[in-house]
């Protein structure tokens, strides 16, 4: 019986097939709090060498590598988009040191490692080293909220995977040219010649794009509902015409023309922002299921000792020495120097790149170059399981975790928030309270409590804050409006399932009421701030009981009919927050948080019936 592969999917069932495996996968890993990539990965080959479902090659024909470049050069546009040199020059010296000084070494120590561990010619091993100086950014930022790391590192890595995504790139650019040009040109001066007429035809390009984006956008010469739609097309614009001029420096004009643009102040950053993140979910995934549907069972069989050896020589020979040699006489201490010289992992972008610039080498009759993609492979599958589960044991061995326990981040000082964060830091759960008001924050002073004076939006709390210690947030000010944005705003980074805000006063008395899509989810008895406030003016306060087998949460319900379940913590220390319609777990040694009246106002009110 014929397989799939062998009979043949037309594209549009391909492309269906790659858009469901790749968004499925991304949606599975969320759920399953793993790395995305993995699952991406294992569906990948399951769909093509493993069971010949998918053969993108044949389904797709010539239009596979087409779609592949440019679902790269937006994903290096968006990589260049996120480099604001402001948020750059805020940043620790040591990310720097990572950038200027990492980046040469680790490209140097990967090439060497490719040709004398690996076999590679120095040809393909100078463009894959550059590639792999990427540490990938869609990775690296979910293992952080994971491990919880203390903000120097976690900024370390996350800003290192940030900034060194479009520099891999740009290196493997480079490398590729000097490759490309060299089995062309017939001489070393025409080589570098055409190279230097490729990086500059690539560089006007992109800043011309940048410039023309930047200008019309800022000039409101392009109307808010066509601004995505209009830079979308200008990447693509930006890239066919550079490679028009000169074959492949389109990816290196998309970059420039992301960083042009990313510090050009533009006013309409949540646009951009949204397309950031939508064509990084779904190019991301799509690129990288074809790539993996398209590996075939030789070279998944061709992989050897000399494979795994290459992979564990980056890992514990490139990868630490490139940071230890960055990071030297430096002032960053030496604990998160060793953990941050031990972390690496690599993710989709690399393994993109990898199968774009492997193919290109091959054409150019660099024969190696076709264990790229087997290589990028192995490395990637290596570091992400490695790290995934080692970073977090690792980072609390050095003491470089910044809690046990995900805290709780309150909006607004009031004696509300004031009083509930003082009962859950009794419970050893972080709780930090912000409020732009120093007054407001007196109380929550008094108590012991930590505060943040400032906007929790601002540029400022995303500096100097350590929210990776938090893992959830309770809007609570007496501004429903400044409640529902900072619900809306938080909610991408923390989870809209993690986000939570006083209820919004929806009388039809209320001018401003705004749209019920907006904000985080109601908790407690779904109360406004006023009513919770009253409340506690008429001597309500918080309190918290362990349910026990002899106190079960009937009996709780029977003791206290007026109470009002806020959120209860599990026996492993699992802080949940309970909404309107959310009922406490009754697991014996779970502790329930509640609302009550004072015990003499329970009293007197128990003498009155």
């Amino acid at each position: 019986m014929a397989t799939p592969s062998e009979v043949g999917l037309s594209p549009v069932t391909a492309f269906a097939l790659v858009g469901a495996l790749g968004v499925g996968a991304q949606w599975l890993a969320w759920r399953l709090n793993l790395p995305a990539i993995v699952l991406m990965l294992v569906a990948g080959l399951l769909v093509g060498p493993v069971f010949g479902f998918l053969d993108p090659s044949v389904a797709m024909g010539d239009l596979l590598q087409p779609i592949v470049a440019i679902a790269v050069a937006i994903i290096l546009f968006e990589g260049g988009l996120t480099l604001n040199f402001k948020s750059l020059t805020d940043a620790a010296t040591g990310v720097k040191r990572l950038v200027l000084i990492g980046g040469p070494v680790g490209w140097l120590l990967s090439a060497g490692v490719l040709h004398y561990v690996g076999g590679l010619s120095w040809a393909t091993a100078s463009v894959f080293g550059g590639i792999m100086i990427v540490t990938g950014p869609t990775v690296i930022a979910p293992l952080l909220r994971q491990a919880r790391l203390k903000r120097r590192p976690a900024a370390l890595l996350q800003w290192e995977a940030i900034v060194n995504d479009p520099v891999g790139a740009l290196a493997a650019v480079l490398a590729f040219q000097v490759v490309l040009v060299g089995q062309t040109a017939a001489t070393v001066q025409e080589a570098v010649t055409t190279l230097a007429i490729g990086i500059l035809v690539a560089t006007l390009v992109g800043l011309a794009g940048g410039w023309g984006v930047a200008k019309s956008f800022s000039r409101g010469w392009v109307p808010e509902y066509m601004k995505v739609p209009v830079l979308f097309v200008s990447v693509l614009v930006a890239f066919a015409a550079s490679d028009a001029l000169l074959h492949e420096s389109g990816l290196l004009a998309v970059t420039i023309m992301g960083v042009w643009i990313a510090n050009a102040h533009l006013p309409s950053h949540a646009e951009m922002h949204r397309f950031k993140e939508h064509a990084t979910i779904l190019l991301v995934s799509g690129v990288f299921i074809l790539l993996a549907a398209n590996m075939n069972r030789e070279t998944l069989l061709s992989m050897n000792w000399q494979t795994l050896a290459t992979v564990m020589a980056v890992i514990l020979f490139a990868r630490p020495v490139t940071v230890l040699v960055s990071l030297a006489l430096s002032d960053v201490p030496w604990r998160e120097r060793l953990l941050v010289a031990f972390t690496g992992p690599r993710g989709v972008v690399l393994v993109a790149v990898a199968g774009l610039f492997g193919d290109r080498l091959v054409q150019a009759g660099i024969e190696d170059a076709a264990q790229i993609s087997t290589l990028a492979f192995a490395l990637v599958a290596g570091t992400v399981v490695l790290h995934g589960f080692t970073l977090k044991p690792i980072a609390r061995l050095l003491g470089l975790t910044a809690s046990t326990t995900p805290g709780v981040l309150l909006v607004g000082g009031s004696r509300w928030t004031v009083e509930l964060g003082a009962l859950l830091n009794k419970l050893d759960l972080p709780v930090m309270i912000s409020d732009p008001n120093r007054s407001h924050l007196r109380d929550a002073r008094a108590a012991g409590l930590q505060i943040y004076t400032g906007d929790i939006l601002s540029e400022g709390a995303e500096h100097r804050l350590d929210l990776m210690a938090y893992a959830t947030v309770i809007a609570a000010t007496d501004n429903d409006a400044y409640n529902t944005l900072v619900a809306t705003d938080l909610a991408p980074e923390f989870g809209r399932e993690n986000v939570y805000q006083l209820n919004r006063d929806t009388s039809e008395s209320a001018r401003y009421a705004l749209p019920p899509k907006l904000g985080g989810r109601a908790l407690g008895a779904g109360e406004t701030y006023w009513e919770v406030q009253r409340r506690m003016w008429d001597g309500w306060e918080f309190r918290s009981t362990t349910l026990s087998d002899e106190f079960t949460l009937q009996n709780w319900y029977d003791t206290h009919p007026e109470g009002i379940p806020i959120a209860d913590i599990g026996p492993r220390g699992t802080l949940r927050i309970l909404g309107p319609e959310d009922q406490p777990k009754e697991t014996r040694g779970t502790r329930l948080i509640a609302m009550l009246p004072k015990k003499e106002h329970r009293a007197r009110a128990e003498g009155q019936a």
